[in-house]
C-alpha cells in the first residue's frame, strides 16, 4: 500500500480504518471521503479528506487521479435491517458504489476491498460451521448486494485483472462508533445499557447465535488481506472470517460477571430476528487462515473487558 482511499469514511469500519492506516501509512496518504454523515475532528485534521458522492464514477476518479491511490477500500452500505426498510436504496448504495469503484480501480490500475457479510448467507446455507465455499441463497436484499457483489468483484478480477479481496463479516462490536440499522447491533448497545446501568431490552431471541468480531480484529482483517501477496490467494471474494460465537444469554452472562445487577429482557423484533435466522451461527474461517494468516486477537472475555473499560472513559 502506498496510497489509499477510503469510501465511508465516516462510517463504523471507515472510521477506525482510516485512523489504523494513517498511523502505519502516514496521514497524507491515506484520503478520506463522506457524504451525509460528517467526518469526526480526528480524520478531518489529520489527512487529506473530501465530501464527495459515490454514485457519480467521476468524483470517485477525480480523487484517485488526484493523490495517485493504489488502493480502493469501499465502504459504502446500506445495512440489513434499514437496507429492508427501504429496498430501492440498499441496491442503489451497495451496487451503484461498488460497480463505479470497480470501474474506476480498473482505469487507474488501483486494487479494491469491498466488504461482504455474513448476510450473504441464507436458510439454505449449512447453519454450523459454515463453509468457505456453499450454497448462498439469501432473503434480504442486503445479502443479495453481498452476494451479487462477491461475484461481480471477481469477475473484474478474472476478466480485467483488477486486483479485487473481501471478507465476510460477521457482526461488528465497537467502542467507538455505533452502528446503524444492523440485525447484529445488540452486541454492542448491550453494553452501553450495562456501563450507563440501564436495562437492556433484546431485539433476538434466547438461542439466537451469530458469528462476531470486535472492531480491531475487523480493522486487522482489512488490511491484512490487502497486504498479502496475491499468488497465496486461492479464494478472493469473499473469505469467511469470525472470532467468536454467542447468543444474547451468552454475552449477556459475561457482562454481568462485571455488573451483576445488569438485567435484560427480551422483546423480540420480527424483521431483526427473522433475518438472524437465515444466517448461520457459526462459520469456518479455516482458507482465511491458510492463505494470508487470519488470526484474531479478541474472544467474548477479552472483547468485554476492553469494551467496559473503554465505555467508562467514554460515558462516565
Amino acid at each position: 500500500m502506498k496510497n489509499v482511499l477510503v469510501i465511508g469514511a465516516s462510517g463504523q469500519i471507515g472510521s477506525e480504518l482510516v485512523l489504523a492506516l494513517r498511523n502505519k501509512l502516514g496521514g497524507s496518504h491515506v484520503v478520506a471521503t463522506h457524504l451525509r454523515t460528517p467526518l469526526s475532528a480526528e480524520i478531518a485534521e489529520s489527512g487529506p479528506s473530501y465530501k464527495i458522492d459515490a454514485s457519480q464514477a467521476q468524483e470517485i476518479a477525480d480523487v484517485v487521479k488526484k493523490h495517485d491511490i493504489d488502493l480502493i477500500y469501499n465502504l459504502a452500505a446500506i445495512l440489513s435491517a434499514t437496507a429492508e426498510a427501504n429496498p430501492m436504496l440498499g441496491w442503489n448504495v451497495g451496487m451503484g458504489t461498488l460497480l463505479n469503484c470497480l470501474e474506476v480501480a480498473r482505469e487507474f490500475n488501483a486494487a479494491l476491498f469491498t466488504p461482504s457479510s455474513i448476510g450473504a448467507f441464507g436458510p439454505g446455507t449449512p447453519p454450523d460451521n459454515t463453509p468457505q465455499d456453499t450454497i448462498q441463497r439469501p432473503k434480504t436484499i442486503y445479502g443479495v448486494t453481498k452476494v451479487a457483489g462477491e461475484l461481480l468483484s471477481d469477475y473484474y478480477f478474472k476478466r480485467f485483472g483488477v486486483d479485487t479481496r473481501s471478507v465476510r463479516y460477521p457482526g461488528l462490536i465497537s467502542n467507538k462508533t455505533l452502528p446503524g440499522g444492523g440485525t447484529t447491533d445488540y452486541a454492542v448497545e448491550i453494553y452501553y445499557a450495562a456501563v450507563k446501568g440501564e436495562k437492556f431490552v433484546c431485539p433476538l431471541k434466547k438461542g439466537t447465535f451469530m458469528d462476531m468480531m470486535y472492531m480491531p480484529d475487523a480493522i486487522n482483517a482489512a488490511i491484512d488481506l490487502m497486504e498479502v501477496s496475491p499468488d497465496r490467494l486461492i479464494h478472493r471474494n469473499s473469505f469467511n472470517v469470525t472470532a467468536m460465537s454467542f447468543d444474547p444469554e451468552i454475552i449477556y452472562t459475561e457482562i454481568k460477571k462485571h455488573y451483576p445487577n445488569f438485567m435484560m429482557e427480551y422483546e423480540v423484533h420480527p424483521l431483526k430476528q427473522s433475518i438472524a435466522d437465515s444466517w448461520p451461527n457459526s462459520m469456518d474461517d479455516t482458507c482465511a487462515r491458510k492463505e494470508w494468516g487470519w488470526n484474531p486477537k479478541f474472544d467474548l472475555k477479552a472483547m468485554t473487558e476492553d469494551m467496559i473499560k473503554e465505555l467508562k472513559k467514554k460515558l462516565l
